[in-house]
């Protein structure tokens, strides 16, 4: 039997799936609808889940013989676009990123591997992740569970990463859905910080501006002097920076003293992403400091740069080919200009993120959709189904040559923390000294 027909006997399984998530979209760590109907469908299949417990999300063990464990996630939290026509009306929520899909082919997945026919000749284990919150989004929402204890971080595989979901896998990988007809990956993906600043002026009223200090004027200010250092950055390190304000003011007949802005800045690995903030930090204070207020500057580590490992890239190819007979070139090119929490997971764990296609339109955009279901959610359980079948087949031989031949950038998840952890920064960055002075202190 070919190894895809596996997953064609869960057909109505997997479609039905599709389409409830696509219904109940939550993002991230407000998932707990599709928790329920994931945990219910995997618990009917026979599996125990092994939930997350304060935040949605659960993994499944299925152990064959000794060996090496495979991690495969998919993910659970939507995104928010209040102008696609299929958005929950209240809150713009929808899944226009396609993770909805993810689950059911991971559902599908787990439901072929019920069948002890598939993993007969495999050796070693699998874990099932269902993750929440890779969008990172909602950030207010974010930092007040992270002030209640609830969570430490705002993405949610390194938060799973954390409390020590992973500790035991030795190869971590994630099919995403994609826009086309195909099944492809990059060399890897831009890592981000996570940016805030609040710009503090003085209020005062409209008529009379030189009694106050306006902070909109602070933020349009910094806005454009990041716009100005663009052209400093270096192609090939692949940085983006794309601010917004979310908090402009209160009230049209007064100067605002309050006005807030959030962004990123995306980079192709820390050291590119450390020395961009710098420049925009600097960029950000100095403007500030020329309208005589000031600025409270908030970073966080949000993605760290993707790595796709070398010999995953070789799997997914040999798996792509099985699935679709006659597919030309590698299936691997270029970088992804997005970011990923599994760019965290492959610091540390050799990992792959790739894509499988089936959707149309914009991705986060309104014209979003599964076009193709069987491709996007069939297509993705059973090109996983190769996958692993090529991991953990004659002793899980190739899994053991990944393993040796991978050389992480971490040695371990403490060391990653510790990488984290100097990216945060929760300063004001103008100082006005005795003598009339101004000090800028942004890193």
């Amino acid at each position: 039997m070919n190894i895809s027909e596996h997953i064609l006997k869960h057909k109505s399984l997997i479609l039905k799936t599709e389409r409830w998530l696509w219904a109940h979209p939550q993002t991230g760590y407000r998932e707990w609808d599709a928790h329920g109907y994931m945990a219910s469908a995997f618990e009917e299949l026979g599996y125990e889940i092994k939930p997350a417990g304060n935040i949605p999300g659960f993994t499944v063990d299925i152990e064959i013989s000794e060996g090496p464990r495979i991690l495969i996630l998919a993910e659970l939290d939507s995104l928010i676009c209040s102008e696609h026509p299929e958005s929950a009306k209240d809150n713009g929520y929808v899944h226009a990123c396609g993770h909805h899909a993810q689950m059911a082919a991971l559902l599908g997945l787990a439901a072929a591997l019920k069948n002890p026919e598939v993993s007969e000749l495999w050796n070693g284990s699998i874990r099932l992740c269902v993750v929440p919150a890779e969008e990172l989004i909602e950030t207010d929402y974010r930092i007040d569970l992270i002030d209640q204890g609830i969570i430490k971080y705002p993405a949610g595989k390194v938060e799973f990463l954390r409390r020590g979901y992973f500790d035991d896998c030795d190869i971590a990988f994630m099919c995403h859905t994609t826009a086309g007809s195909g099944i492809s990956c990059s060399y890897g993906g831009n890592g981000a910080i996570l940016k805030r600043a609040e710009f503090i002026g003085k209020a005062c009223h409209a008529s009379a501006p030189h009694d106050g200090i306006n902070a909109l004027y602070m933020a349009q200010l910094g806005m454009t002097a990041a716009n100005a250092i663009r052209e400093t950055f270096i192609d090939s390190q692949h940085i983006r920076y794309h601010p917004i304000i979310t908090h402009g003011g209160q009230a049209v007949n007064a100067i605002p003293s309050n006005v807030q802005t959030e962004s990123y800045i995306r980079g192709a690995d820390f050291n590119v992403l450390k020395a961009t903030n710098i420049k925009i930090n600097r960029a950000v204070a100095a403007s500030a400091a020329a309208m005589g207020g000031n600025v409270k500057i908030s970073d966080r580590l949000g993605f760290a740069p993707l790595i796709n490992n070398k010999g995953l890239i070789a799997v997914i190819d040999e798996a792509r080919k099985m699935l679709i007979p006659g597919a030309a070139g590698s299936g691997c090119d270029g970088w992804d200009m997005g970011c990923t929490d599994m760019g965290d997971l492959s610091g540390i764990i050799p990992s792959i993120h790739f894509f499988c296609g089936g959707a149309s339109g914009t991705a986060h955009g309104k014209d979003y959709k599964i076009e193709d279901p069987y491709l996007a959610c069939l297509g993705s359980a059973s090109v996983q189904l190769y996958m692993l079948d090529l991991l953990l087949k004659y002793g899980a031989k190739r899994t053991k040559e990944i393993i040796t031949n991978s050389d992480t950038l971490f040695k371990n998840k403490d060391e990653y923390f510790r990488t984290v952890e100097s990216f945060e920064l929760a300063k004001e960055a103008v100082i006005y000294n005795e003598d009339g002075t101004v000090t800028l202190s942004f890193c």
